[in-house]
Formats: C-alpha cells, structure tokens, sequence
C-alpha cells in the first residue's frame, strides 16, 4: 500500500478543486484557456478559434470569470480576457501530458 507523504487537503480545498475542474470540463472552456495562457483575447477572438457563435464564448467566459479563472479589462471599445489563476498552467499541462 502506498502512503501519502504529504498532508491531505482539507474539504474546503478539495471543494474548490472540483469546482474548478467542473468548471473546465468542457472542451470549448480548455481551448480558450490554452489559448489565453498565451494573452489576452476578445469573445469574438475566441469564438472565432473554437468555431463556436459569439454568444456561445460569452456564456463559457462568464461561467470561468465568475469562477475567478479569468479577468476582463476594457481597452477602449474591446473587453479582453486573460487567465486569473495561475494554477490554470498546471492544470493544462497535465491534460496535455495524459492526452495530448
């Protein structure tokens, strides 16, 4: 049998892991994190790369915003939105290391 040698997490941690990761279980949702890991893109920019409708990318960036795994900032008529959570690049390179 094989022990941890680290403490456990405690529920209020693992709560918010699995909302995290309920969060971004769905494709659409992973792209545009891996895509604004490398900047910071509009709905349409987004929309556009996931071959999704623009208010379909608005949905899927208001559900992670509200999660605090994003952040919008307006430059002039355009809101951008970039990744909030650094744990976002773990996460991404653990998909991509088990299924890329």
């Amino acid at each position: 049998m094989h022990k941890e040698t680290t403490s456990p997490l405690d529920w209020k941690a693992l709560s918010d892991a699995a909302l995290c990761l309920r969060t971004l279980a769905h494709p659409h949702r992973l792209r545009m994190v891996q895509l604004m890991l490398k900047g910071r893109y509009t709905v349409n920019e987004l929309a556009e790369e996931c071959d999704i409708p623009q208010h379909v990318a608005s949905e899927h960036l208001g559900k992670m915003k509200d999660r605090g795994l994003l952040k919008s900032e307006r430059d002039g008529r355009c809101t951008y939105y970039r990744v909030a959570a650094p744990g976002l690049a773990h996460i991404m390179k653990c998909v991509k290391r088990h299924f890329g």
